[in-house]
């Protein structure tokens, strides 16, 4: 269970996503799944639901990142329709995982930001040789991602669910002024927090 007496317990994200998108979008943020999963509702009386891994504050966050950029009829889908490759992935199925994973990582440093969480990029898998130079270089795309998302602005309900983050956090984010993010010094990343890699069957 979170211990509530952190400012980061991740039942306050929980509840920060509900008063944004339980009535709106039909949609409800929940903690406690061994692994994140979307799991779009089968009947009309029923939620969708956005699991993210155990108590995690940072899988909460990298979970609704992907949420946020996921379009109408990927939300129709069992994890967006995304499948997955264990760690120990092939050099191809990794450079996949680089690919679709920096777009919402740069929005779920936007969203730490917003409720003054330390951001850390994750690359999800080690097993290469050349994992230090991977990190790197998807930290430069992370790093891409987020000067896109400072000339555009962020997706509607990412800046809807940022700027209730900042009210609930008493953070100085505003969602139509971003700030513009610095690159992060290469640090060891968490073996994560988030999914295994998420591959678009598409």
């Amino acid at each position: 269970m979170p211990d509530h007496k952190t400012p980061f317990a991740s039942r306050r994200l929980e509840a920060v996503f509900s008063s944004c998108f339980r009535i709106c979008e039909n949609t409800v943020l929940m903690g406690g799944a061994d692994e994140p999963f979307y799991a779009p509702a089968e009947r009309q009386d029923e939620l969708h639901r956005l699991y993210y891994r155990e108590d995690y504050f940072a899988s909460a966050l990298h979970e609704i990142a992907h949420w946020c950029i996921a379009g109408p009829e990927r939300r129709k889908l069992p994890d967006f329709g995304y499948w997955y490759a264990p760690e120990g992935r092939s050099e191809q199925q990794q450079q996949a995982f680089l690919a679709v994973e920096a777009k919402p990582q740069a929005l779920e440093w936007y969203l730490s930001h917003a409720c003054g969480f330390a951001f850390q990029p994750s690359l999800d898998d080690f097993s290469s040789r050349d994992a230090a130079q991977q990190r790197n270089a998807f930290m430069d795309k992370v790093y891409e991602e987020s000067r896109a998302l400072h000339a555009r602005g962020l997706p509607s309900r990412a800046a809807t669910f940022a700027d209730a983050l900042a009210v609930e956090f008493s953070t100085d984010f505003c969602s139509t002024c971003l700030p513009m993010l610095w690159q992060p010094e290469p640090e060891p990343v968490s073996l994560s927090m988030a999914k295994t890699a998420r591959v678009s069957v598409r």
